[in-house]
C-alpha cells in the first residue's frame, strides 16, 4: 500500500525542486532576466518620495486633496438646486409621456395609476453676489454661494442604489474596481508618514435613520494593492479596529513584536513575490503609528469655542454629520489625500419634505462651516470639496401627492452636484435641464467626467493613470471621461 506522503515532506519537496530547478534549467535565463521578483510585474512602478509613482503628477497641480461629501439615497434635486418655479401651476398634473416614458419607471412606482408632477413644497432664492438660486433650507451654504460651482446636469446609468453608489465611487456598476480614493493613493501616494492616504467616515440622517446600507467595497481597494484601500473610521465605539496594545502589551513589546513579524514577511516575500505581503507589511507599520495619530486626531480640546460653534451644536458629538466635517478638516491638515464622508438617510420614496428638512438642518451648517474654516486656514485653494449623491429623483410624485407631503422615486438621467475650492469657479452654475428636471438640457456631465475633473485638479491625466487586471489595463474612467473645463478658474 502506498502511503500518502506527509505535508512536510511535500513541502520539502516543493522547496528542493523550487530551488533546484533554477540551478538546473533556467540558470541561464535567469541572468537574461531582472532577479528583482518585481521585474515581471506590469504594474511595477519607481515609487517617488511620498509613495506615489514616480512622473506622477502628470502636470501641475491645483489641489492636494480631497474631501468628499457623499450625500447617500440620491438627494432631489428640483427640492434643492435645480429651480423650476413654473412648475407650481402645473401641480397635480399629470406628466406627458413624452417626458417621462413608462419604461424610464422602476417597479417602486410603475404600477401607479398616475404619474403627478409634485413641484417642489420650499421656496427657492438666490444667494450670494452670484445670485445662485438654491432651497430656503440651506441658509448656512447660501452664504457661500459665491464659494461653489453647482453642477445641475449630472448623469448616470444606475436607476437604483447599489449599482449608482459603486458607479460614483469606482467608475463602475459592478463591485470589484478600485474607488477613487484608491486611485487617488496608488497614484500619488500619501503625505503623511502616520495616517493613510485614504479615510472615509459616516454618519446617520435624521431625516430617515437607517438609510441605505454602506459597504466596505466603497472605499476598497480592488485589485490594487490592498495597501491603498481606505480606513474607516467608526462612528461609534473604537474609531479604528485593532490599533490599540492589548492588555499587557506596551509599545516596546509591540515594536518588536512587528520588527520580527517584518523579518518573516521580508522572508516570504523573497520567495514567492507577492506583493500583497509588502501590503501587509506597510498596513502593520501604519498601524503601529496610528497608536499615536489617531487619538491625539480626535481629541478636540485644542480647538477654539469659536471653531466649534462654526460647525454647530453637534461638533462635538462622535458619529454625526457635523463631527466628520470638522475631523476631515483636522485630517486634511494632517496630510491625509483623500477623505470621504458618507451621509444617509436621502431615499425620498415619501414624506420627502420632513425627512429632507432633516437632512437639510444635519449638513447644511457643517458643510458651509468646512468652507470657512478651509478658507480661514489657507487650505481652500489646494483642497476640493465636492457634495452629492448616486442619482436624482423623479418630477412626479411617488404615492399620494399633496402639497406637503409627497414623495419621489429614483432618477439617473438629471441630478444636481457642488464642486468647491481650488481650480474650480466659485459663484457659477453648469448645465440645464428640460422643464421637468427630468432630462439634461445642456453640457451633460457624466460620473466618468466627474472623475476625471477631479483627477486633472490633482495633476492627473485620467487615461494615463492604469493598473493591469486580468490581461486588460483598467482605469478609473474605464474607456470615457472628459474634463469639465468650463468649471476650472
Amino acid at each position: 500500500m502506498i502511503k500518502a506522503p506527509l505535508q512536510a515532506d511535500l513541502i520539502n519537496r516543493r522547496y528542493f525542486m523550487s530551488r533546484t530547478s533554477t540551478g538546473l534549467g533556467v540558470a541561464g535565463l535567469a541572468s537574461l532576466l531582472a532577479n528583482d521578483s518585481t521585474a515581471a510585474d506590469p504594474n511595477f512602478h519607481e515609487r517617488n518620495r511620498v509613495g506615489g509613482i514616480a512622473g506622477l503628477p502628470h502636470f501641475p497641480a491645483r489641489i492636494k486633496r480631497v474631501i468628499y461629501l457623499f450625500q447617500s439615497g440620491g438627494p432631489a434635486q428640483m427640492d434643492l438646486y435645480d429651480h423650476k418655479p413654473k412648475l407650481k401651476d402645473r401641480f397635480g398634473e399629470e406628466v406627458p409621456k413624452s417626458v417621462y416614458p413608462d419604461d424610464r419607471k422602476t417597479t417602486m412606482s410603475n404600477a401607479q395609476a398616475k404619474f403627478p408632477v409634485a413641484s417642489t413644497a420650499f421656496e427657492f432664492k438666490p444667494y450670494g453676489e452670484c445670485g445662485t438660486w438654491m432651497t430656503e433650507a440651506l441658509p448656512h451654504l447660501g452664504s457661500v454661494a459665491d464659494d461653489i460651482c453647482v453642477i445641475r446636469s449630472m448623469y448616470t446609468e444606475a436607476i437604483n442604489h447599489d449599482p449608482a453608489i459603486t458607479m460614483l465611487q469606482s467608475g463602475s456598476q459592478l463591485p470589484g474596481r478600485p474607488s477613487i480614493g484608491s486611485w487617488i493613493g496608488y497614484g500619488l501616494g500619501s503625505e503623511s508618514d502616520n495616517l493613510p492616504s485614504f479615510v472615509a467616515m459616516s454618519s446617520r440622517g435624521t431625516g430617515k435613520p437607517g438609510g441605505q446600507p454602506l459597504y466596505d467595497r466603497l472605499w476598497g481597494s480592488g485589485f490594487l494593492p490592498s495597501q491603498y484601500q481606505g480606513v474607516k473610521f467608526r462612528n461609534q465605539g473604537d474609531p479604528v479596529l485593532d490599533i490599540q496594545n492589548p492588555d499587557g502589551l506596551d509599545e516596546k513589546d509591540r515594536r518588536l513584536m512587528l520588527d520580527q513579524l517584518r523579518r518573516l514577511n521580508r522572508i516570504r516575500f523573497d520567495e514567492v513575490g507577492d506583493p500583497e505581503i509588502e501590503s501587509r507589511i506597510s498596513q502593520y507599520e501604519l498601524a503601529f503609528k496610528m497608536q499615536m495619530s489617531v487619538p491625539a486626531l480626535l481629541d478636540l480640546s485644542d480647538e477654539p469655542q469659536h471653531v466649534l460653534d462654526l460647525y454647530g451644536p453637534q461638533a462635538t458629538k462622535p458619529g454625526t454629520y457635523a463631527y466628520n466635517c470638522l475631523i476631515a478638516r483636522r485630517l486634511a491638515e494632517s496630510g491625509v489625500r483623500f477623505i470621504q464622508m458618507f451621509h444617509q438617510g436621502w431615499d425620498h420614496h415619501g414624506n420627502l419634505p420632513g425627512a429632507m428638512r432633516g437632512q437639510c438642518k444635519d449638513t447644511d451648517q457643517p458643510s458651509a462651516a468646512l468652507i470657512k474654516d478651509l478658507k480661514q486656514r489657507g487650505m481652500f485653494d489646494d483642497s476640493l470639496i465636492i457634495w452629492g449623491g448616486e442619482f436624482g429623483r423623479t418630477i412626479y410624485s411617488q404615492g399620494a401627492l399633496r402639497p406637503e407631503n409627497y414623495g419621489r422615486d429614483h432618477h439617473p438621467s438629471c441630478f444636481s452636484m457642488w464642486l468647491a475650492g481650488g481650480g474650480i469657479k466659485g459663484g457659477t452654475t453648469y448645465g440645464t435641464t428640460d422643464d421637468y428636471s427630468v432630462n439634461v438640457a445642456t453640457d451633460g456631465v457624466h460620473v466618468h467626467d466627474l472623475h476625471a475633473t477631479v483627477l486633472h485638479l490633482l495633476g492627473i491625466d485620467h487615461e494615463q493613470l492604469t493598473y493591469k487586471f486580468q490581461g486588460r489595463d483598467y482605469r478609473l474612467t474605464d474607456v470615457h471621461g472628459n474634463v469639465v473645463n468650463d468649471i476650472l478658474s
